[in-house]
């Protein structure tokens, strides 16, 4: 824009000293010998105005004093401004913004700070750096891998502060943001063991570097513990001491509020805002990664073995269960055998048991049946011998041998029979029917009574 007033401001010049030597009309100019004529200027030479060529110098004039006077402010850029007068002011927003003359200083608003390897672009990144040295509370060395962005205060008088302390984006970088995030990295790692890194707290690891880059770096204390290892407990033998673990234990101090205590570092004092941390890689050393293997590989064997007990034990319990399952039905099959022996026993001696029952029947039939003859055969004896000697009447026999039926029956209402009886033909020797037993004995009894009369 300076080049395009310097060229309106020659443009104006010229025009001025052509206007000069503006001629109207010829003119013959020597004597008479060497006379010569001057002819007349261009019609657009004689009619261009001055007014014209003024207005071309004074577009010229702005041409070169509008970069003096403003700038333009692009994104992504925060100024740092100090006029003639020393007045500092800066310009936190993009566009068109008034300058005044002022020196700027731009500033990026991101800053980028990471760990480079070899042959990677670094085009992009303000901060680079090597490889962080770490050493953690076991004692575990290692070397990481940081990408970390920094925003520049948003602030006005932040920002000012901060512009006239470092005067250069490169001073700031090289002279705090890194050597800041260096020192917070390598005391981070005294926070946290190499063994616990590996087991899960990665993560934690990036966190505390990120909050302790924002708010402080932490106040802590370190304790140390001596763990003791004693042998086995043996027959015959004394335990003894067989190793001696050292273990530390790192507390965050705190104040009387609750509140963990911080140690603050340029990074925050001067505003600066941590908007990026990301932990790449964190290599650890020779020494400790064949350890690991070590364990890894003592690991996998112990698994295996556990694996081994755990399929024996499985295929013991297989065995056992087979041997329960075999005894079980060997159990179930006596079971049977006994309960088919038990059976028949019984049954043989409920069929005892009824054949005894049947005997005693049988037995009292008998006695009846002899009882019923005896009756039977003493009450025709006593009815013979009474009418023999009593010389009875028809009609008087009549009414006797009614009265006798009678109380015949009467008897037989009255005797209990057996709840089991058996009939059949008689025995071998002979005999006479039941019926006619009973009908003995009932009558023998009614005689008994009424000879008792």
């Amino acid at each position: 824009m300076i080049g395009l007033g310097i060229l309106f401001l020659l443009v104006a010049l010229a025009l001025v000293v052509m206007k000069m030597f503006v001629r109207k009309e010829d003119e013959t100019v020597g004597d008479g010998y060497h006379a010569r004529t001057l002819k007349k200027s261009p019609e657009w030479m004689i009619n261009w105005k001055s007014k014209a060529t003024s207005a071309i110098a004074i577009i010229g004039v702005l041409l070169i004093i509008a970069p003096f006077a403003f700038f333009w402010a692009e994104p992504g850029y925060q100024y740092f401004l100090v006029y003639p007068n020393g007045k500092k002011d800066a310009v936190m927003t993009e566009g068109i913004k008034w300058r005044g003359f002022a020196k700027i200083t731009p500033w990026q608003k991101y800053i980028d700070v990471k760990v480079v390897a070899k042959g990677e672009d670094t085009k992009d990144v303000e901060g680079v750096m090597a490889p962080i040295p770490i050493r953690f509370i076991d004692q575990v060395t290692a070397s990481g891998k940081l990408s970390t962005r920094f925003q520049l205060p948003t602030v006005k008088e932040s920002f000012i502060e901060m512009a006239i302390e470092f005067r250069s984006l490169q001073n700031l970088t090289q002279n705090t943001l890194i050597p800041t995030v260096r020192e917070v990295v390598s005391n981070t790692g005294y926070m946290f063991a190499a063994q616990d890194y590996i087991s899960g707290s990665a993560s934690d690891f990036r966190v505390a570097i990120e909050d302790q880059l924002k708010d402080g770096a932490y106040s802590v204390e370190k304790k140390e513990y001596r763990d003791t290892i004693v042998t086995a407990i043996e027959e015959k033998t004394k335990r003894q001491i067989k190793e001696i673990k050292t273990r530390y234990e790192v507390i965050k101090r705190k104040d009387k509020n609750g509140k963990f205590i911080r140690i603050p570092h340029d990074i925050n004092e001067n505003n600066i805002l941590v908007s990026q941390v990301i932990v790449d890689d964190v290599q650890l050393e020779e020494v400790f990664k064949k350890r690991l293997e070590a364990q890894r590989d003592e690991s996998a064997k112990r698994q295996l073995e556990q694996q081994k007990i755990k399929t024996a034990k499985d295929a013991q319990a297989r065995i056992i269960a087979e041997g329960e399952r075999d005894k079980a039905a060997e159990r179930v099959a006596q079971e049977k055998e006994q309960v088919k022996a038990l059976i028949s026993i019984e049954t043989k001696l409920k069929q005892e048991n009824t054949n005894k029952d049947l005997a005693k029947i049988a037995l009292e039939t008998e006695k009846l049946k002899a009882q019923a003859k005896k009756v039977a055969a003493d009450a025709e004896s006593y009815q013979n011998a009474k009418l023999v000697s009593a010389g009875l009447t028809p009609q008087e026999r009549a009414q006797i041998e009614k009265e006798i039926a009678i109380g015949v029956a009467k008897e037989i209402a009255k005797i209990k029979f057996p709840d089991v009886m058996i009939t059949g033909a008689s025995g071998k020797n002979g005999g006479m029917p039941l019926e006619s037993l009973i009908g003995a004995a009932m009558s023998k009894q009614l005689m008994d009574t009424k000879l008792k009369k």
